[in-house]
């Protein structure tokens, strides 16, 4: 079911039921999806006993980019607000893991939850104050913070070791080689989430979300006010973001101020358009792909790089919307 009928149902009511042969197509449709999907699950459970080194760290990169997907477009379908600065929130998460590494000796399994309230925390202390902007007045305000990231952290350099960084050395899991912990970790974060937030999207609170970003009056009328709705969307938003850059550095093994610039941010962004502002594993995996592999495939491209990306991107975008409406629905992470 889409965003849209979960809220026209709550305003209408829901549509009439079915008849019996279309229930009966409807059962085997959900359990075709269902096979294909744990058929998906399987292969991604075993390729790295028979993919190679680097594509087993490229993945792992490609699993923790989509869960920062996967925050940028939360924002987007639940807020109905763009951002241009959520790099942010993603180097709060990552800095997180690095610092309680450094200085209390704490693996990821311990940080990984301190760095999805850090990324919270800090979502809210932006929401509050920036409640009443919205549109391109909210996305310049997020790319200024985007802009003055790297400059932060460079002042701090003592904290977060500046130009250098900080390495994350230490494993989650010892029973497990490194390599493949930094493919299985970041693949149990993606489902996690998306399992998470599958229970979500069918929760009280996330129909408030829907009805206020549809009809913000018609939400009012209901005690449900759009402050609230921009702290809460922020808030989860970062707090995804933080989980993303957490197994990010988790899976690079390191981070710096380079790696969060006003660019990441920008292609995070790209990242969701890309994967359609899916909240599913195989819509942010597409948008994780991307945002991983294009670079690293127009890294010899020299001054063509900005024109191969843009058609590259165009070409992706405009493939997937032309692709049939119910798979359409899936990759978005509803249904037709």
């Amino acid at each position: 079911m889409s965003d849209a009928t979960v809220v026209q149902n709550a305003m209408t009511g829901p549509a009439p039921a079915d008849n019996h042969n279309g229930g009966v197509a409807g059962v085997g449709q959900r359990l075709k999806l269902r096979l294909s999907g744990a058929l998906f699950l399987l292969f991604l459970l075993i390729l790295p006993l028979v993919a190679g080194g680097y594509w087993t760290f490229t993945l792992g990169l490609c699993f923790a980019n989509a869960i920062a997907i996967i925050s940028v477009s939360f924002l987007v379908r639940y807020g109905g607000e763009v951002s241009i600065g959520h790099g942010v929130f993603v180097a709060a998460g990552a800095y997180t893991v690095a610092l309680f590494e450094k200085y209390f000796g704490l693996s990821l399994l311990f940080s990984l939850p301190a760095a999805a309230v850090v990324g919270a925390v800090l979502g809210l202390a932006f929401a509050y104050p920036s409640r009443n902007i919205f549109g391109i007045g909210l996305a310049v305000t997020t790319m200024a913070l985007a802009l003055a990231l790297p400059e932060v952290l460079l002042h701090f350099s003592s904290v977060t070791g500046g130009y250098e960084g900080l390495y994350v050395k230490l494993d989650a899991l010892p029973v497990m080689g490194k390599s493949l912990q930094r493919y299985y970790l970041p693949l149990a974060g993606l489902l996690i989430v998306v399992a998470l937030l599958w229970h979500f999207r069918r929760s009280r609170q996330a129909m408030a979300l829907l009805l206020i970003r549809t009809s913000a009056h018609a939400a009012e009328s209901f005690g449900v006010r759009r402050s609230w709705a921009r702290l809460s969307c922020v808030a989860l938003s970062a707090g995804i973001a933080g989980v993303a850059g957490a197994l990010l550095s988790f899976s690079s093994s390191t981070v710096s101020p380079n790696s969060f610039t006003l660019w990441t941010s920008i292609f995070l962004l790209v990242g969701s358009v890309v994967s359609l502002y899916s909240l599913s594993v195989v819509g942010s995996i597409i948008g994780g792909l991307f945002l991983t592999l294009m670079p690293l495939l127009l890294a010899g491209a020299g001054n063509w790089v900005p024109i191969l990306y843009g058609a590259a991107l165009l070409g992706v975008v405009l493939g997937v919307n032309a692709l049939p409406a119910r798979l359409r629905a899936r990759l978005e992470g509803g249904r037709a």
